[in-house]
């Protein structure tokens, strides 16, 4: 497991900016250097503490997630640093951890503990704590998120593990959440923000979670990173459409 890294008294965030280095890039025809949005010129800088990514499936935010969390020396599947409670052995699903060798970053100053949370893998990461602490015999009891109900697990985990200073990735943290889960997820965000020690770096499909004030809001294409309003998103307004008529809503799109 990593050594704890002294705490630093500056706020987030931390990881500045984020730019792709054409000459890491063995071969631009395989995954993930294939994804549109992975031109040579690709750079992203990161002015708040809280950096929401939105998009469709398919455009590669877990993909530039991954890339990110395996630059800052996480495991791909989930996890912190020093941890690897995944076996890729016979691992089939193409991930982005490739892309963190073809990184460069610009930090200020370089903190890379935190967490890179993926709900995919959650109840593997979750168990290898359970048994680690088990394991222990100096570490107290264990922390026993598996007990728990899906949602409740997830709020019992962040709330643990996302108090001290660090990277934060989460990716589509609302998959085991329900609307009122994620308010509470908000209000454990407005935390962590105020701490002014956590940068967050987030990918949701969830109209509520990307309406975090204050946060940085970007809207992944094929053609890459753009400021985006709530308001604009396609989640906000499918949500709004079928907010003011359920039925008619339902009924139109199954018409279709």
């Amino acid at each position: 497991m990593a050594r704890k890294q002294r705490e630093i008294r500056l706020r987030a965030p931390y990881l500045k900016r984020l730019w792709l280095d054409p000459a890491k890039i063995g071969d631009r025809v395989a995954y993930p250097f294939c994804l549109p949005f992975l031109q040579d010129d690709f750079e992203l800088s990161f002015t708040s503490a809280i950096t929401i990514i939105v998009g469709e499936n398919g455009t590669g935010k877990s993909t530039l997630l991954e890339g990110i969390a395996a630059l800052a020396g996480y495991d791909e599947a989930g996890g912190g640093k020093g941890y690897r409670p995944v076996d890729h052995a016979r691992a089939v699903e193409r991930m982005g951890g490739a892309l963190g060798k073809a990184f460069r970053a610009a930090w200020l100053p370089k903190i890379t503990q935190g967490w890179f949370f993926r709900a995919e893998s959650f109840f593997s990461v979750a168990r290898y704590l359970d048994e680690a602490a088990l394991d222990d015999p100096l570490g107290g009891p264990p922390p026993d998120f598996l007990s728990h109900s899906h949602g409740e697990g997830f709020l019992r985990f962040f709330e643990e593990r996302c108090q001290r200073q660090g990277l934060y990735i989460f990716d589509e943290p609302e998959s085991a959440l329900s609307p009122a889960r994620q308010i509470e997820f908000l209000k454990l965000m407005r935390r962590m923000d105020e701490a002014g020690h956590c940068q967050v770096l987030m990918a949701t499909h969830s109209p509520v979670l990307m309406a975090y004030p204050g946060a940085t809001l970007l809207r992944l294409t094929k053609h890459g990173l753009e400021p985006v309003r709530v308001q604009d998103t396609d989640h906000f307004k499918a949500m709004r459409e079928f907010c003011s008529d359920p039925d008619g809503f339902v009924q139109g799109v199954l018409a279709e």
